[in-house]
């Protein structure tokens, strides 16, 4: 698993047990041992690499690494130039080789927060009421709050605040300064003041979740926040109370969904974008990046909703005229029509 360099070791692994690991067909010597990852166009003759995307695949042929995982069709163009991994999506290769890399790298420092055991920091703060599983992870200055639970093999990394009465299903990664828990946003107006409305609901998390830096999840007002198994939430996400989002979605940075609005399954957000609250968005909906959802979303697709920027004044008048699109295109084919002889 290491190699010698002078006097130091080095952590590497063969060829041939990435491929025993994770599968994959090799064309080569398995032999050779690679000593770390790196892109494409970067990578040295003590690395590998992946090829994924057919526009990046000019520079092949002067790529230096010891090995590049294509799929079926490089593979001869990836054969002339050396040792290849030829699998069906080198882009999930990737991923699944970069599992393989941390775990086998953690064994070999012996180092307990890359391993599988349970562990909590001694800076931890851990209520006495709560349920933490054995194998479960509690890193430096977490907080984890009175009945709430941490299920096996989690990692909570650092600074994660759990709140009271919250879940955290089954493997998965908090991130350094994720909130779970918080109070949602409610007041009722009395003459001028605000009175609060106690959050008295929880967040409930299923497996498999990934939640970005400092993303907060706010608990519900009287039924729970849910997100599903297999979500992935990118840094810097806020979720309002009672949302609801559907297993394996993923959300890029600094989107903001407001309360009790449901996203479906197998949905994608782009970065920056928002969604109101009390909508309804259907499984397999995928929002470009910054656009702004204000309705119901009932068919799955692709859905885009940036209006360009512009001068205040413009994009006023501009939204306006976008507003009667419709209007003055069938306007437009009814005076066609009568002007055809």
């Amino acid at each position: 698993m290491a190699v010698v360099v002078g006097d130091s070791a080095v952590f590497s692994l063969r060829l041939a047990d990435i491929v025993q690991a994770i599968g994959g067909e090799l064309v080569g010597d398995g032999q050779v041992a690679v000593e770390g990852l790196a892109p494409l166009d970067r990578a040295q003759s003590r690395q590998i690499c992946f090829l994924s995307n057919p526009r990046y695949a000019a520079a092949l042929p002067e790529c230096q690494a010891a090995c590049v995982i294509v799929a079926p069709s490089m593979r001869d163009a990836a054969l002339d130039r050396g040792t290849t991994i030829v699998v069906q999506d080198p882009y999930l290769y990737y991923a699944k080789l970069t599992q393989l890399w941390r775990r086998r790298f953690g064994e070999w420092k012996g180092d307990e927060a890359v391993g599988a055991g349970g562990w909590i920091h001694p800076s931890a703060v851990v209520h006495l009421h709560a349920e933490v599983h054995p194998s479960a992870r509690i890193g430096p200055l977490c907080v984890v709050e009175r009945g709430a639970r941490v299920g096996a093999r989690s990692e909570l990394t650092s600074r994660v605040s759990l709140g009271y009465d919250c879940i955290i299903g089954e493997r998965c990664i908090v991130h350094p300064g994720v909130v779970i828990g918080a109070d949602g946003f409610g007041f009722a107006k009395d003459g001028e003041r605000w009175e609060k409305i106690e959050q008295l609901g929880a967040v409930w998390i299923g497996n498999d979740v990934e939640i970005g830096a400092n993303t907060c999840i706010d608990r519900g007002a009287l039924s729970d926040t849910v997100i599903e198994d297999g979500v992935k939430l990118d840094n810097l996400i806020q979720i309002g109370h009672n949302v609801r989002i559907g297993r394996n979605t993923a959300i890029a940075g600094s989107v903001a969904v407001a309360g009790s609005a449901t996203i479906g399954a197998n949905c994608t957000v782009g970065g920056g974008s928002l969604v109101s609250g009390h909508l309804t968005i259907a499984d397999g909906v995928h929002l470009s990046g910054c656009s702004c959802v204000s309705k119901s979303i009932t068919k799955p697709g692709v859905y885009t909703g940036v209006f360009p920027l512009d001068e205040h004044g413009d994009w006023e008048r501009n939204a306006a005229t976008l507003r009667q699109l419709h209007r003055l295109r069938e306007r437009i084919r009814q005076l066609e029509r009568e002007r055809q002889p």
